[in-house]
């Protein structure tokens, strides 16, 4: 098996930045993940983030998820679960309007560097929209406007944590599924590991490593790059010890973009058009209902819809 994919971002600055580039490519046509060192967010950021999400869990939230676990005998189980998760998760949104104010429970300290790192994590998501373009041979800004809507894009972040599991082998932290947005910027736990990712029919471990953030692509970037990227299947595997911290931040599209395939990949391809053209909300409240099945089948009904609403032309900024 090949190494998962590792990029050095400061190697964009100079002479290895041809081969980095041919790194990110290949990890979206064949991986949908890759990891990003020196990615700019600081070391010291990173560690306040972690240890004041740990501190939330253990003050805030540890007792709830016993409480659950007991309240649904889940510790005795003997047959496999597969209708739920072994995490312990709450949501921030930031975009379009952020909702850090509202969130009860967190400490005034935590709401600021949350809001700090949510900062770096969109400047570097952007960044990372436009090394894609590049990659694609497409102009420079297009996937951050084809994300734009008529308010910006949506962004928020997952803050979980899935802690010590006494059955592994009968409940996932989480079940295996496609992300249906945009671009997901990932800083996991660098001790606990548990994260896996679908390849070649294989479920391969994504190395945690200290400060990295990791990168997976969501089904709207492979509906733009008309399937050239795709999004990939992955899971959590829960673990017999040790918990393990997941702050997952999603750059979606706007509740009301329009996507569709990019006209110059089709054209440059010259394939046909194989993927809908759908407003995100959409594809989102299909997705409620159908996140842990295969996404072939949601392309497949927005496609249906698509052939009874005639869709404007793509919004930008």
């Amino acid at each position: 098996m090949e190494a998962f994919p590792v990029i050095d971002m400061e190697k964009l600055n100079g002479e290895e930045r041809a081969a980095s580039m041919e790194v990110i490519k290949d990890a979206c046509e064949n991986w949908g993940f890759f990891e990003l060192m020196n990615h700019g967010i600081s070391h010291e950021l990173m560690d306040t983030v972690e240890m004041l999400t740990k501190g939330h869990y253990k003050k805030c939230m540890e007792q709830r998820f016993k409480e659950m676990v007991a309240s649904k005998g889940l510790e005795a189980v003997q047959s496999e679960i597969d209708d739920l998760d072994w995490e312990s998760t709450f949501f921030l949104r930031h975009l379009p309007v952020s909702n850090i104010s509202e969130i009860p429970d967190l400490e005034e300290d935590y709401r600021k560097t949350m809001k700090e790192f949510a900062e770096k994590l969109e400047k570097l998501a952007e960044q990372l929209l436009d090394l894609l373009c590049e990659n694609l041979g497409i102009e420079k800004g297009y996937l951050k406007k084809a994300f734009y809507g008529s308010k910006g894009p949506t962004f928020g972040t997952k803050v979980s944590n899935y802690p010590p599991c006494p059955r592994p082998e009968l409940i996932k932290g989480l079940r295996a599924h496609t992300d249906a947005g945009g671009l997901i910027l990932l800083f996991q736990d660098d001790k606990v590991s548990g994260l896996q990712l679908l390849k070649d029919d294989k479920w391969v471990d994504v190395p945690p490593m200290k400060h990295s953030i990791v990168i997976n692509l969501g089904d709207q970037l492979e509906v733009i790059t008309n399937g050239k990227y795709k999004s990939v299947m992955h899971r959590v595997i829960a673990q017999p010890d040790g918990n393990r911290m997941s702050i997952a931040s999603f750059y979606n599209p706007g509740s009301d973009a329009v996507i569709y395939p990019a006209p110059a990949l089709v054209e440059k391809e010259e394939q046909k058009q194989v993927y809908p053209k759908f407003v995100f909300e959409d594809y989102m409240k299909l997705y409620a209902g159908l996140k842990f099945q295969a996404k072939e089948p949601r392309f497949e009904a927005m496609k249906a819809m698509e052939t009874k609403v005639n869709l404007g032309p793509i919004a930008t900024v």
